[in-house]
């Protein structure tokens, strides 16, 4: 019989959303914070995957393990957290979507099924956000919060994964972020302009909220 060639393992972990849109940033804002505190094996990739979509399918199918972290709307309390694991993660992206790059990342994860190439364990690591129709701004309270458990859980996922995560004595600066210097969390909130100066909700003259 021939031998059966051993996959090499490789663990892809995924911040998905938009930064510029309020709680939407969860994602990102999440594998900022575990890149810029956390070191792990060789075979851990950390990725910003932003709002990419349908152009993170090879990240995806090369993945033997995958944990996402997004914002998704499940209906709850904002800030409330929800697990979901493997083949029910693409039914979650797709349940109410929010923005497309939900609809382009369901879709990759719905190639990577049909293709065979879907990841052995898959853990999406969801917000409900508070807030999105404010465009520039940034992750609300309750959903910044939510990352400390979100990232807790993370940790203990990849732990369990053979990851070999382990904290850095002093974290990244910013200019080493995945997001880059521009766009970190912090250098976000110090230099935008306050909602008044970007209207980022909307000119009620132009854009009515109520007709």
């Amino acid at each position: 019989m021939p031998m059966q060639q051993q996959v090499e393992e490789h663990i892809v972990v995924l911040g998905i959303g938009n930064v510029l849109w309020a709680d939407e940033g969860f994602g990102v804002r999440c594998i900022e914070a575990l890149q810029r505190e956390w070191t792990f094996a060789p075979h851990v990739e950390l990725i910003d995957g932003g709002t990419q979509g349908l152009y993170l399918i090879q990240n995806v199918q090369s993945a033997t393990r995958l944990l996402i972290f997004d914002a998704i709307d499940y209906g709850l309390e904002p800030g409330s957290l929800k697990l979901i694991e493997n083949e029910d993660v693409p039914k979650f992206m797709g349940a109410k979507k929010m923005s497309l790059h939900q609809t382009g990342f369901q879709e990759v994860l719905c190639l990577a099924q049909l293709t065979g190439h879907y990841p052995g364990q898959v853990l999406l690591i969801g917000c409900q956000p508070e807030e999105l129709e404010d465009y520039g701004g940034s992750l609300r309270s309750v959903v910044r919060q939510a990352m400390t458990p979100a990232l807790t859980q993370a940790i203990d996922t990849l732990t369990a994964w053979g990851a070999q995560p382990q904290r850095r004595a002093q974290a990244l600066p910013e200019d080493a972020a995945l997001t880059g210097p521009m766009l970190t969390l912090a250098r976000y909130e110090r230099e935008r302009p306050s909602a008044e100066q970007a209207c980022r909700q909307g000119d009620d003259r132009f854009m009515p909220k109520v007709l």
